[in-house]
């Protein structure tokens, strides 16, 4: 219960930093990892396979949805139990989660196989790359029930205020893949097929680490088989709370394969793999600030239900100002280094400096009001008002940018496709302050009238 009594006792900005270095490091470390894939895969086989990959990763994307669907929910039911020191009901949370995983999982391999082809062409393969997509997706399948269980456990293990477990399960993964990885594509020379069993057989050695705590017997979170049993009431509560995670996935899938398809009308598939270089790297800003994000989750989430609106207030302040610093520090870094970052990955290939380089700075133009943007409608999620953090994504990741992704191209060709993003988080952030401002407002009046009411 030490983790409890430090989020009752501990001053925030260093409980944030606690729960949100080891989460910021698991995150770089995938976001690092995702970088040398492509890397890897561009020197082992090419352009075609970077595109390949690229298209397959909307299919990660939806698996990872699901994942959150399932995982974030129970993240914030978990850290608001935590608040009310009802271990009871955590333990009631937590099994459902475990058992919810399997049943997901399934449902998405047996969807995934059944129309795999079909998928990966409406995605926008054919040819050579349609070959490597099927090749890929296909083993990727098998990971489905590994990365939905570790993401829910190791999510929940976060909620609980065990960031450095969390971290060390996940990083076993990510070491894993980038060891695996070059071994199966340079030495066995088995292409985007190495590159998938690498990351099938990391992510199960994963999940096996991020669910052993709730069997060891010092837990104070187990899991019993009578929470097997899946209860209406939780298993409501917890998919309406992730549901804003799944979504920004879903979102972040359709928009990939907007991008995928029009990239290919207009600068063919060395634009996809531009595209799938940018997404990636701009996933090394993107990454540290959901660390954040997750480390500051089990603060709101445990003083929102033990009413300290004090430290609710002031987490999110330096929440917004952290990841405002890092969003400010990779925009600085993209604008400058962006020829460099492509003659990496372009391996002395013109073409795709060409168009690599202009594309990645204007879509990262937007990068300084990323902070604020992702971690406000975030906060929403955590003190049970879902709807917002919903509405919130949906607006930046359908409503607003699908649009933008069909029209602006027809007028400014492939650079409609780069500035659209940049555009609609402009947009988004104007709207993001109207919800935001109000809620900051009622928080400080709570945190005011609490002071009165202890002077009394």
């Amino acid at each position: 219960m030490s983790n409890v009594n430090e989020m009752e006792s501990g001053e925030i900005k260093k409980l944030l930093l606690k729960f949100s270095i080891p989460s910021i490091i698991s995150m770089l470390a995938n976001a690092l990892y995702n970088v040398c894939d492509k890397i890897f895969v561009g020197i082992g086989v090419g352009v075609l396979g970077i595109s390949a990959v690229t298209i397959s990763y909307t299919v990660t994307l939806v698996i990872l949805g699901f994942s959150l669907l399932v995982g974030l929910g129970a993240t914030s039911l978990v850290s608001i139990n935590l608040g009310q020191n009802n271990i009871k009901k955590c333990e009631t949370i937590v099994g459902n989660t475990f058992i919810m995983s399997f049943i997901v999982s399934i449902i998405l391999m047996i969807f995934g196989y059944s129309f795999l082809t079909p998928i990966l062409m409406a995605l926008g393969a054919k040819g050579k790359v349609l070959s490597y997509a099927v090749t890929y997706t296909g083993i990727i399948l098998l990971e489905t029930p590994f990365q939905v269980l570790s993401c829910s456990m190791n999510n929940i293990l976060k909620g609980q205020g065990k960031a450095k477990r969390a971290m060390v399960n996940f990083l076993i993964s990510i070491i894993l893949n980038i060891i695996f990885n070059p071994l199966f594509i340079f030495v066995f020379h088995m292409g985007v097929a190495g590159s998938a069993i690498a990351t099938v057989i990391s992510t199960a050695i994963g999940a096996i680490f991020s669910t052993s705590p709730y069997f060891a017997k010092n837990s104070n979170i187990r899991i019993h088989f009578e929470n097997l049993k899946l209860k209406k009431d939780i298993v409501i509560s917890s998919l309406s709370i992730g549901m804003s995670g799944f979504v920004m996935q879903v979102a972040l899938a359709v928009i990939n394969i907007i991008i995928s398809k029009e990239c290919l009308i207009y600068g063919g598939n060395t634009a996809v793999a531009a595209f799938g270089i940018i997404y990636n790297v701009n996933m090394l800003v993107l990454m540290p600030i959901n660390g954040i994000n997750q480390g500051v989750q089990p603060i709101i989430g445990y003083n929102y239900g033990a009413k300290r609106y004090d430290k609710i207030l002031k987490a999110f302040k330096l929440s917004v100002l952290f990841g405002t610093i890092i969003s400010l520090i990779g925009f600085i870094l993209f604008e400058v280094f962006s020829k460099n970052i492509f003659y990496v990955f372009g391996q002395g290939t013109k073409e795709l400096i060409v168009i690599g380089v202009p594309a990645m700075r204007l879509y990262s133009m937007s990068l300084p009001i990323l902070g604020f943007m992702l971690l406000g409608a975030s906060y929403f999620q955590y003190v049970e008002k879902a709807k917002y953090s919903i509405i919130l994504i949906m607006l930046r990741q359908v409503i607003i940018i699908i649009p933008m992704l069909i029209i602006l191209p027809k007028f400014m060709m492939i650079i409609g496709l780069w500035i659209a993003t940049p555009i609609t988080d402009l947009i988004s952030v104007v709207i993001l302050l109207r919800l935001i401002f109000p809620e900051i407002k009622k928080l400080s009046s709570l945190e005011n009238a609490e002071v009165i009411q202890c002077d009394d």
